[in-house]
């Protein structure tokens, strides 16, 4: 698959800013300063970023806990992002979501998700209305290879296989369900072999070299656009930080997490594009620096948006008929 210069920039720049984002909120938690848990996703940028590049604004993805780096590859607003991790008014949920919750529906990021193995019925249920409405969108769907283990996931690939919906399957497979290697919790040698069960395609990909990624994701995304169903896509990646931010990652060695460092995906397609022609040095330092610059930026739009009022408890909530009912009459 023929990859532009500008296409090659917009994929680099798109992976610089999910690092810069990451590696400013571990800091930013460490100081006390953004609430709840946050769970990071340095070091798969090649995944989101792989798959993203062939997605265009109308198409839908759903996330997981570790969101933020789909955020940033769908192209959602960095500066409301991370208002919403702060709990501020100005957040993409108004400060309600935060970071295991945020969700950006105008650009077709149905929402990080906070349950394991949440997000493939929910891309069913978006595949379903653009098979219905026929308007060729497609529906990434982002999971780990822990919830490669929920039924919630073998119903979802189950589903979409039967009803030939339009949803590339990403399974994230950073070798950790939590702190349960991979190699315990799952009985198949790749977790794209189970494609076969649901008589779609699968292929195991190296999630830290994004030019296989958009390879693969861009085979994927063609197939379904075209309606000929849903694919399944494992890639093999690794976490830079623990499970959680505050995780004592005890479960693997420094000399692990090390050996994957060296292999980082945002050096190692720098030094592909470059010795392709796709850029210079220059292009890469210019956009290294505008990314610092943006997620000042948006440290500084957070900081200066309002908290939340009490009586905004009271917005964007909703109760089932038969208990308001019950509520007006008593």
């Amino acid at each position: 698959m023929e990859l532009t210069k500008d296409k090659a920039l917009w994929m680099y720049e798109r992976m610089v800013l999910v690092r810069t984002f990451e590696e400013r909120v571990s800091k930013l938690f460490a100081d006390g300063e953004i609430p709840g848990f946050v769970h990071l996703y340095a070091g798969e940028e090649a995944v989101a970023v792989g798959v993203c590049a062939h997605l265009d604004h109308a198409d839908f993805i759903t996330s997981t806990h570790r969101g933020h780096g789909h955020c940033i590859a769908k192209g959602v607003d960095v500066k409301r992002m991370m208002a919403e991790l702060f709990g501020r008014v100005d957040g993409l949920c108004r400060g309600k979501g935060g970071s295991m919750h945020v969700a950006d529906v105008s650009m077709g990021m149905l929402g990080a998700n906070g349950i394991v193995g949440g997000g493939p019925p929910l891309a069913c249920g978006a595949a379903l209305t653009a098979k219905t409405l026929g308007t060729q969108q497609v529906a990434a769907c982002f999971f780990g290879d822990g919830a490669a283990e929920q039924g919630t996931t073998h119903e979802g690939m189950n589903l979409a296989a039967i009803w030939n919906l339009p949803v590339v399957f990403v399974c994230e497979n950073n070798q950790f369900a939590e702190s349960t290697p991979v190699t315990y919790h799952c009985a198949a040698g790749d977790i794209a072999e189970r494609a076969a069960s649901y008589n779609i395609p699968g292929v195991t990909v190296d999630g830290f070299d994004l030019l296989a990624m958009y390879e693969a994701a861009g085979a994927a995304v063609e197939r379904a656009r075209a309606g000929e169903g849903p694919s399944l896509i494992e890639a093999k990646t690794w976490r830079y930080f623990g499970h959680f931010e505050g995780d004592q990652v005890t479960y693997r060695t420094a000399e692990q997490s090390a050996d994957y460092r060296e292999r980082d995906p945002i050096k190692r397609f720098a030094d592909q594009i470059v010795s392709r022609d796709l850029a210079v040095p220059g292009d890469l330092e210019t956009i290294q620096r505008s990314a610092e610059t943006e997620i000042e930026e948006a440290l500084e739009y957070a900081r200066s948006s309002p908290m939340p009022q009490p009586e905004d408890c009271l917005t964007d909530v909703y109760v089932s008929y038969p208990a308001a009912k019950l509520a007006a009459s008593a």
